[in-house]
């Protein structure tokens, strides 16, 4: 039996931004006649059901990551693949220690998905210390390191002290072959069928980090010069101070707050706007996802995924993070004067799956077939 091509070790919650680039990403490299073995731990994800044909699931018979080391360290002896890939710094680590340990000639690379020095700067100081001796060590020992915007390249070169050469920009898979037919579905929302009035979107989970605070505030401005409703869909901690402000704001009537939602691209095709607020992203997958499906979009100018995506604003405007007054002027300049859905259509394609595999196999050095 001939060695893998590529092993991709990963451990998720089952369903985060590293499992959907997963789910995406291995079928169309298998598709390309690439050996692939999906490497995890009991109880994580990422799950591919149905595996994809030319994909084969490990388990490593651990519970965490670590414990994992000793049996990641006997596959590779093993089975020899060409290329471990492995994302999310814990998992990095532990495949750049059992590459190191197991020998061979496996190259090594790891994968970060977001702007670490913003992600760290609210930890306390020995946690960053400790973080950034740990990736100036580590990732030294990989063959190199994918990020998924010029943005988290530049600001992990400073951080970890990498040089730029080593650190390769590789676009998220995004962008699928069903996203048109998932958007066909019925709208999830009463409001996104009534067209006289504009709905405001924003998908994502309701933290700090995705700051719809500032989207709340911005949308009272914006409601106080013309009808108009906001939805936003996600779950998490904010949730209660969210629902209390947009009553403090006095537009809790057209606010709504559905929850969690598998499939939101109908409210996306739907929607009047689509705004992502972030104070930091990697690239900011739901962004692209609304620019595929011709929505008008603004974002926050955080690092570092959005100005990307927007390119420089000519896709969409970019405001500062946390200026609920500048999204607000946005938002009704997007309303009067949308851009073509053709344009933002076309600026999402290099987000596209096919893309994206394509730019994966080269940046790992496992070009596909035609």
């Amino acid at each position: 039996m001939s060695r893998p091509d590529l092993a991709l070790f990963a451990a998720t919650s089952g369903h985060s931004g590293v499992d959907r680039i997963v789910a995406n990403l291995l079928p169309a490299l298998a598709a390309h006649g690439l050996r692939i073995d999906l490497l995890g731990i009991r109880g994580h994800g990422p799950c591919l059901d149905p595996l994809p044909a030319g994909v084969r699931r490990i388990d490593l018979g651990r519970d965490h990551v670590l414990p994992a080391l000793p049996a990641l360290v006997r596959y590779l002896r093993r089975e020899r693949p060409r290329v471990l890939l492995s994302d999310k710094d814990k998992v990095n680590r532990t495949a750049l220690w059992a590459r190191r340990l197991a020998g061979g000639d496996t190259r090594g690379y790891v994968r970060l998905g977001t702007t670490v020095s913003t992600n760290l700067a609210s930890r306390p100081l020995f946690d960053r210390l400790t973080q950034r001796w740990s990736m100036r060590t580590f990732y030294a020992w990989a063959d190199g390191v994918l990020v998924p915007s010029q943005g988290v390249a530049a600001d992990f070169a400073a951080f970890a002290g990498l040089p730029r050469t080593r650190i390769q920009v590789v676009p998220n898979p995004v962008v699928t072959p069903q996203l048109q037919a998932l958007a066909a579905a019925p709208p999830p929302h009463p409001w996104l069928l009534d067209s006289a009035v504009p709905v405001i979107l924003g998908v994502g989970e309701l933290s700090e980090r995705k700051d719809f605070a500032t989207l709340l505030r911005a949308f009272a401005r914006l409601h106080a010069t013309r009808p108009c409703r906001l939805l936003i869909y996600g779950e998490g901690r904010r949730r209660g101070q969210l629902a209390a402000l947009a009553a403090e704001l006095g537009v809790a009537a057209d606010v709504a707050l559905p929850g969690f939602i598998a499939n939101p691209y109908p409210a996306m095709a739907h929607a009047a706007a689509f705004a992502l607020t972030s104070r930091w992203e990697g690239l900011g997958i739901v962004l692209v996802e609304a620019l595929a499906l011709g929505t008008p979009a603004v974002a926050c100018d955080c690092p570092s995924g959005p100005r990307e995506v927007l390119a420089d604003g000519r896709h969409g405007p970019l405001v500062a993070v946390g200026d609920d007054a500048a999204l607000a002027a946005a938002l009704a300049g997007l309303l009067d004067a949308p851009p073509a859905r053709e344009q933002l259509v076309a600026a999402a394609a290099a987000y596209s799956v096919e893309a994206s595999a394509r730019a994966y196999a080269a940046a790992l050095g496992l070009e596909p077939t035609p």
